[in-house]
């Protein structure tokens, strides 16, 4: 059994990831962001792929999530550890934290966001109440702690359509409905795995706060560095939690 990561911004190429071969799938959706990387990342297996494409050039509301799910499970992925640059709109999330949330809100709109399109075939409802895969979760919480890393437990990850950042109004009204973070890449990637019934979980990076919660303007030179800063604890992460994962 192979295990998946996902990378998002920031994290298109995977350090300490013995490259052993890259397919390009095609899939019953379409191709994927980029071709699959196959390797070894502490002795297990993996497959890595970049959700924004190398060098990153696809914005998330373009991202062909079906592709890039499917790609995974035909090649016997059966965990995904999804990366994903969020904002901070509550006080506990500040630039450069690392979170694993445990809940999210759908706030994008004209994704293709499921594999049951109806088509006169079965119609299927699949249960989403804990989006992410507690056991996953727990195994990415556990390496952190192995390796001394801070790493927030839980949070409401709100995703948002993009490509643009948020207005304030909408910051307000995010937090008013219980969002800790902003993201615009959770969704429909999330529901897709469970379709599939893969298990999945992601780590979010903390790379600005979100529009209205400082005084400044959002700059891009600024996420940037608190995205590389961050992406230093992530690599370090993934490693740990790669190697604790069952055989």
């Amino acid at each position: 059994m192979s295990i998946a990561i996902i990378g998002g911004s920031g994290l298109t190429a995977l350090e300490g990831l013995e490259i052993q071969r890259q397919q390009m799938q095609k899939t019953p959706y379409g191709e994927p962001s980029g071709p699959l990387t196959f390797g070894l990342l502490n002795n297990r297996d993996i497959i890595f792929l970049p959700r924004h494409g190398n060098p990153h050039a696809i914005p998330p509301h373009r991202i062909n999530y079906r592709a890039n799910i499917w790609a995974l499970r035909e090649n016997g992925v059966e965990d995904i550890i999804a990366v994903n640059a969020v904002g901070g709109i509550t006080a506990r999330m500040s630039p450069g934290r690392l979170v694993i949330p445990s809940q999210l809100i759908d706030y994008t709109w004209s994704r293709q966001h499921t594999y049951y399109e109806g088509d006169g075939n079965e119609v299927v409802h699949v249960d989403f109440t804990c989006p992410y895969t507690p056991e996953l979760r727990q195994q990415i919480l556990h390496a952190s702690k192995s390796i001394g890393l801070e790493c927030r437990d839980g949070g409401i990850y709100g995703a948002t359509q993009g490509p643009r950042l948020e207005t304030a109004a909408e910051i307000k009204r995010m937090e008013n409905d219980g969002c800790d973070l902003v993201g615009m890449t959770g969704m429909p990637e999330t529901v897709l795995a469970r379709e599939l019934g893969l298990n999945y979980a992601c780590i979010c990076v903390v790379a600005n706060w979100a529009a209205g919660k400082t005084d400044e303007i959002i700059k891009m030179d600024m996420i940037e560095k608190n995205l590389r800063d961050g992406m230093i604890k992530v690599r370090r992460l993934l490693s740990a939690a790669i190697g604790q994962a069952q055989g």
